[in-house]
């Protein structure tokens, strides 16, 4: 036999080989930087409205206090004039505010069952460019409410739900683009890295809207929203999705184009020279897969529902956290902001750790249940619970979708990962949308009452116990290096 060839250092001699550009391993890590930065964007972009609630409410609890500490009543006219901006002045604010998330996340949640099944069927580099421009005008716009002194709660309900559907083009369109230049080769390291995206633009997000929140809140929404219409642009000029088009025409490249000896190492070598890009001549496309079709994959709805409470409780951390350390810790918004990036910190090392453990074990599964079983009585320790709740969320969001997007049971049929990914993220984005909702209503009993649903939302994430209990009795138990989803 030939000696095997690294694909990074492949040469080949067919004649529809094209002239060399950069090497498919070059072309793997800007992929890899390119689409973590695409996706940093839409989270920074999200996490400005956590940052101005405290804002928003500020003065109407300052002068509450004052007036019933002091000796006698305030004017009248100082209730309206001196809250800080209606119609978020009033008693029932955290219903209003937690009406604004909902808005957000339901339609986030609706428009991503939809946005996977359109992602399939359209290029998408355009696809997730007309996401990120639409994205950064909504954004725009809620910041543009507090420069023009807009009050109707009905133009922020809109902009939010609005905001909600156009950023469902981003998480189906970022993992199928990476998903098509790595295989499953040191998976769930490769994306729990990766994954920490959403870490780091939440963190980017809470400092800069930390940053404009108290001198002009409406900068706090205006500058992320351009960051991530500036994105828009250049995954437009940049974003290598796996054609490479050319005079003589398009023409697919990555890893299942490679000769089937050349497969196995495809994942693990990132950065080695190389002298030639592989590009070979596209074969008929399959079909992309149905809503149903997709559903019916092993482990697809297990994976879905545990996202759920697992999302439920990340994104009311997300939007409620630094309200609450404005409150109990007596804080302003920005020293509330920068402590609540805590959380995004331990989701970052906890990401990492799920990838590194899954990979290592080959049970995704199982690593996903006992950091959620783990998670539940830490939900008041910020970098420790960030990281037991952010750990199995990146990992099922990135390598178990792309595990189950891939799996046997579609015979080759790679067209069905956008679908795949859709529905447990949507599915996913229900608790998204329940969580912070929830936490606007019982907040007004007590904070404890939040702990309370948090914790309960962790311990039914173990709806997973199906496939762990499939996973350690199994005796076709996947090798650890392979770290894929053992789901049959």
């Amino acid at each position: 036999m030939p000696p095997v060839l690294s694909p990074c250092r492949y040469r080949a001699s067919s004649p529809l080989l094209m002239p060399p550009v950069l090497s498919p391993c070059r072309y793997r890590a800007f992929t890899f930087g390119l689409t973590f930065l695409l996706y940093t964007s839409f989270h920074l972009s999200r996490k400005p409205i956590s940052i101005v609630k405290s804002e928003l409410h500020k003065n109407c609890s300052a002068l509450h206090e004052l007036s019933t500490a002091g000796s006698r009543q305030l004017p009248s006219f100082h209730t309206e004039t001196d809250c800080s901006w209606k119609p978020f002045d009033k008693s029932n604010y955290k219903q209003l505010l937690g009406a604004m998330d909902y808005s957000f996340l339901c339609a986030y949640a609706v428009g991503m069952y939809l946005s996977g099944i359109i992602g399939e069927r359209l290029p998408i580099r355009l696809y997730l460019t007309f996401g990120m421009l639409m994205s950064g005008l909504f954004t725009c716009l809620f910041g543009l409410g507090r420069i023009y002194n807009i009050h109707n709660l009905s133009f922020y309900i809109f902009v939010q739900v609005a905001n909600g559907l156009v950023q469902t083009t981003g998480w189906p369109s970022v993992v199928t683009c990476i998903g098509n230049w790595f295989g499953k080769g040191r998976r769930g390291l490769i994306m729990g890295i990766w994954n920490s995206h959403t870490s780091v633009g939440n963190i980017l997000g809470s400092l800069i809207a930390g940053y404009w929140v108290s001198s002009n809140w409406g900068l706090s929404f205006i500058v992320p929203g351009l960051v991530i219409a500036a994105m828009g642009v250049v995954c437009f000029l940049f974003l290598i999705e796996r054609e490479y088009c050319s005079v003589t025409g398009c023409r697919k490249m990555g890893r299942d184009f490679l000769p089937v000896d050349l497969r196995e190492n495809w994942d693990t070598e990132l950065l080695l020279p190389v002298q030639q890009v592989v590009v070979v001549k596209s074969e008929s496309e399959p079909s992309a897969i149905s809503f149903m079709g997709a559903l019916r994959i092993p482990g697809v709805i297990e994976f879905s529902l545990c996202l759920l409470f697992a999302k439920l409780v990340s994104y009311t951390f997300l939007f409620w956290l630094p309200l609450y350390i404005t409150k109990a810790a007596h804080l302003d918004a920005k020293k509330a902001g920068e402590l609540s990036t805590l959380f995004d910190v331990g989701g970052i090392v906890g990401g990492i750790l799920a990838g590194v453990i899954s990979d290592k074990l080959g049970k995704r599964a199982t690593t996903c249940a006992v950091m959620l079983l783990l998670a539940a009585p830490t939900v008041s320790m910020l970098l420790v619970c960030g990281g037991l709740v952010n750990g199995p969320y990146a990992l099922i969001t990135t390598a178990v979708s792309a595990d189950l997007g891939t799996h046997k049971s579609l015979k080759g049929n790679s067209r069905a990962l956008s679908t795949v990914t859709a529905i447990i993220d949507g599915t996913g984005s229900v608790g998204a949308a329940i969580g912070p909702l929830l936490a606007g209503v019982l907040s007004s009993r007590g904070w404890n009452q939040v702990f309370y649903m948090l914790m309960a939302a962790d311990f039914l994430a173990l709806l997973l116990l199906r496939l762990v209990t499939k996973e350690l009795t199994s005796a076709n138990v996947v090798k650890p290096r392979s770290g894929s989803t053992t789901v049959e």
